[in-house]
């Protein structure tokens, strides 16, 4: 999650040619398709048109081709297979900022047009329940975001990296923009020669062709599109190995590497910590990816968290609390990464257990109490859920704000009713419930209602009225163990 310092190659040259002429005339996104065409959803309270009925992606193959200059579009393929889960007649992919050239289904060339921030395809033949697809877009991808808008990718001084959280994938490539449909992912990224191009999971190989070169990553476990990550830039790799000889590498401006390694060298003392905590690291690798850049947050986009360089040696902020942030995002790799929220309503579970961890790590490594924080969250807990909803229950997002649902109430108010959980049931069964949760979900998606049900079953007692207050009511309810703690007048 974006956690603010506090408070796609074309296969042919008729298809480049193609392509190229479709950005240099600035021709339509749509090409045919019969109308009306609409766009779908899978019915998110928040983002009722995010997603798309009717299938499950396995997998991404995309292609970025970079052409040295971050405010020019990057000729783009997304080639997505997936699986039919009804009879479909047409296929809608979530795509907003970007210029199609051509589509294929299972290699034949099927009609698009647009519809809201949806591309509508219309493959030559309907596609039979649980038959397989391949659907190959050739595009673009516009790295300049629209006005009022921001998210997808990320202008640094040198190159580009991506912020996709919540909805804003479907900003730089086709996909099911939804974490409830994770996918393996493949990325190429080709560049001029000089840059350096990293994404999600491991590296599969390199190509110099020219005076370009081609980099591959891919992912070894499902992924969620809003935590696609890739970065183009004059970087360097700095590599290290962290518990159970895990690689881990990050990716900095190569001038700031040195600066940078004291904070760096602290992650794997920092896994160590939350494999205690919470069980073995969920994926093939991690790092840090510090860009030069002005987000206004840290991301923990998977296996690569985003982190802003000014984060590091700002003295604004004090080390405990820098250290504390790399712990929020690492947390993530376990909550919200490893395990995806069902719909953007349990995002509590991911805010809430990172800021949980991101506590708990200042309060045994610097002396910063838990309790403190927990009752200073309490004073300001029905201000909260007034001005944004309840921790289970946030508040619609405005068009244009850009901190759309990541509100108090989702981090701090949610690390809150942890506490007043971990009060309720005790230390020793919230720890075990902890664990079996990260080892139950792992890979998975999950719901409130599989917490609210996993948590009594490790009580061994209905917790149901606990938490419907906790969670979705309007007021806080009287914390555990803490009759004389107060909340402000809203």
């Amino acid at each position: 999650m974006p956690h603010t310092p506090r408070s796609a190659i074309p296969r042919a040259r008729r298809a480049r040619a193609a392509l190229l002429a479709c950005v240099v005339s600035g021709c339509l996104i749509a090409a045919g398709a019969p109308n009306p065409a609409v766009p779908l959803g899978i019915g998110d309270r928040l983002f009722p048109t995010l997603g798309n009925p009717g299938y499950d992606v396995l997998s991404y193959d995309l292609s970025f081709t970079y052409p040295g200059s971050n405010s020019k579009p990057l000729a783009a393929v997304t080639k997505i297979r997936a699986r039919a889960t009804e009879r479909l007649e047409s296929v809608n992919l979530d795509f907003a900022h970007g210029t199609v050239a051509s589509v294929d289904v299972n290699g034949a060339p099927a009609r698009f047009t647009t519809a809201g921030e949806d591309l509508v395809i219309t493959p030559t033949a309907s596609l039979p329940k649980g038959g397989a697809m391949i659907i190959t877009v050739r595009h673009t991808s516009n790295p300049v975001p629209e006005k009022g808008r921001e998210g997808g990718w990320v202008q640094t001084d040198d190159g580009l990296v991506m912020a996709n959280q919540a909805d804003a994938a479907h900003l730089v490539f086709p996909c099911n923009d939804h974490p409830s449909d994770k996918a393996l992912f493949t990325f190429h990224v080709t560049a001029p020669n000089g840059y350096r191009a990293v994404a999600n999971g491991l590296p599969v190989g390199t190509r110099t062709s020219g005076n370009a070169t081609t980099w591959s990553y891919r992912t070894q476990h499902p992924m969620a599109t809003e935590l696609a990550q890739v970065s183009i830039g004059h970087t360097t790799v700095l590599r290290r190995s962290g518990p159970h000889g895990l690689p881990l590498r990050d990716v900095v401006p190569a001038q700031d590497a040195a600066q940078l390694e004291p904070w760096l060298a602290k992650t794997p003392a920092q896994i160590a910590w939350m494999e205690k905590k919470v069980g073995p690291y969920p994926f093939e690798t991690y790092g840090l990816l510090v860009a030069r850049a002005r987000t206004g947050f840290e991301l923990e986009t998977q296996t690569l968290s985003l982190f802003e360089k000014d984060v590091f040696g700002n003295s604004a902020y004090p080390q405990w609390y820098v250290e504390s942030i790399m712990v929020h995002e690492l947390s993530h790799q376990w909550f919200g990464d490893s395990i995806s929220p069902r719909t953007w309503s349990d995002l509590w579970l991911n805010e809430g257990h990172a800021t949980w961890y991101e506590a708990q790590y200042a309060e045994e490594t610097a002396h910063r109490p838990m309790e403190a924080r927990m009752k200073a969250a309490y004073a300001f807990s029905d201000r909260w859920r007034a001005t944004g909803g309840a921790p289970a229950a946030p508040q619609p997002p405005r068009k244009g704000q850009k901190i759309a649902i990541f509100r108090p109430s989702v981090y701090d108010g949610a690390a809150l009713v942890l506490y007043a959980l971990r009060q309720e049931i005790g230390r020793p069964a919230f720890e075990r419930l902890e664990r079996s949760w990260a080892a139950l979900h792992r890979d998975g998606t999950s719901t409130t209602a599989d917490f609210e049900q996993l948590a009594s079953e490790v009580a061994g007692r209905d917790l149901s009225a606990f938490f419907q207050g906790w969670l979705y009511g309007g007021k806080t309810p009287p914390m555990p163990g803490h009759p004389d703690w107060k909340t402000n007048p809203v």
